[in-house]
């Protein structure tokens, strides 16, 4: 379990971006508000632009509501936090450091790394990458220089986990390995993750809550409570019946003749 409860909520959250070719701006959000807790795995879909990843960014506090505000137990997000960690879309690694080191940067410099060599070797093995522990990023396809961003940022055992599509990159069996292996470690401490995804399959396999957006302007049009244990099977009949209602509010569900 994580060592504290966390409450992150966004009230009345407007951003709004400047476009650079005109006087123009883009509502990447409009008065979105919703609160998420410790224990809970928050999936965010949505067709691009409706400002799911606007949504994690502002949570990281790498940006800052242009409306209205975002707080964990009630304290104004102001900036980056060790604790509010981020794995983007594509892998951010330092291309100096082996794997292994990669993996256990954030504990190194912490301080606390010896004694924990366990647990990068535990990353390691969870990934796969035992025999490219020594390599060093430029030597790794892409796939797997995100899956070692993914398990750097998960060492750290932040309160809040914050998951920008991440697995996009990865083949489907490895993409589906790693859902399990992202619940298993999520499950253990029952910290609070934040994930966007295009995969409604994977938002409702993992998300114990599915958020689902609309853009022009972003907001939210459905908060949909995945009341299924774990593991999950995805073709049975209520997992079956949970997409098709996600496809309807994004207007997927309709049929199609040719």
């Amino acid at each position: 379990m994580s060592d504290r409860n966390v409450t992150l909520k966004l009230e009345n959250v407007s951003k709004v971006f400047a476009k650079v070719e005109s006087d123009e701006v883009t509502h990447a959000l409009h008065n979105v508000s919703t609160t998420m807790e410790s224990g809970e795995f928050i999936s965010l879909v949505g067709p691009s632009g409706c400002g799911k990843s606007t949504i994690l960014r502002l949570v990281a506090g790498l940006i800052t509501p242009t409306l209205g505000k975002v707080t964990v137990n009630d304290v104004e997000v102001d900036g980056p936090h060790p604790q509010r960690g981020m794995v983007f879309q594509k892998p951010t690694l330092f291309p100096w450091l082996t794997v292994e080191k990669n993996i256990g940067f954030s504990l190194d410099m912490q301080g606390t790394l010896k004694g924990n060599e366990d647990k990068v070797a535990r990353m390691l093995k969870v990934i796969g990458l035992e025999k490219f522990k020594d390599d060093y990023p430029a030597q790794l396809s892409g796939g797997m220089a995100q899956r070692v961003a993914l398990v750097r940022s998960l060492i750290n055992e932040p309160e809040i986990l914050l998951l920008d599509e991440p697995l996009g990159a990865l083949d489907a069996f490895t993409r589906m390995n790693m859902q399990d292996e992202i619940l298993s470690i999520w499950a253990e401490r029952k910290q609070l993750a934040l994930m966007v995804t295009h995969d409604v399959d994977e938002a409702i396999y993992m998300g114990s809550r599915v958020i689902v957006m609309d853009a022009n302007p972003g907001r939210i049009i459905a908060d949909i409570k995945i009341d299924e244990p774990f593991p999950r099977d995805r073709s049975s009949a209520s997992f079956v019946e949970y997409r098709n209602d996600i496809l309807n509010k994004l207007h997927f569900g309709g049929k199609h003749t040719d």
